[in-house]
């Protein structure tokens, strides 16, 4: 299988399908995916922070938006098309991937998604909050 055919079934099973116990099937145990957290997330800490997540949002699409994919590394551009579980509004983020694959499962990843935006869309943060911390004024209550 491609590597970019096994990061796409990462996305849909764990994320869309919901699969958490698929993690340890495409995560070798020793992974500590970098970018999500402040450290590195382990595929025990990673199931914790998949459940924190699902548990705010259905995923219904993870859109590939570019891709490219060049011996072990796959990187991408991605989409996720989501709604709040507490009232069906849609949510919507970016992000990159980069990972390293190695006989069928993710060696390396390293990861930036747009917290930022999709924690506005939850209402923890306010609208433009990039912006009113650009302009100094902050987000702080």
């Amino acid at each position: 299988m491609a590597h970019l055919e096994l990061l796409k079934q990462w996305y849909d099973r764990v994320w869309v399908q919901q699969d958490l116990d698929a993690i340890g099937r495409f995560f070798t145990p020793d992974i500590e995916a970098q970018g999500v957290m402040d450290f590195g997330v382990g595929p025990d800490d990673f199931r914790v922070l998949a459940e924190a997540l699902l548990a705010q949002v259905e995923i219904s699409e993870i859109r590939f938006d570019r891709e490219v994919e060049m011996g072990e590394w796959v990187w991408a551009t991605l989409t996720v098309h989501a709604v709040t579980l507490a009232d069906r509004r849609p949510v919507h983020t970016t992000g990159q991937i980069m990972v390293r694959i190695k006989n069928g499962q993710v060696v390396e990843a390293y990861n930036q998604i747009d917290f930022l935006t999709f924690f506005e869309q939850l209402g923890y943060l306010p609208p433009d909050s990039l912006a009113l911390c650009l302009s100094g004024e902050g987000i702080a209550a």
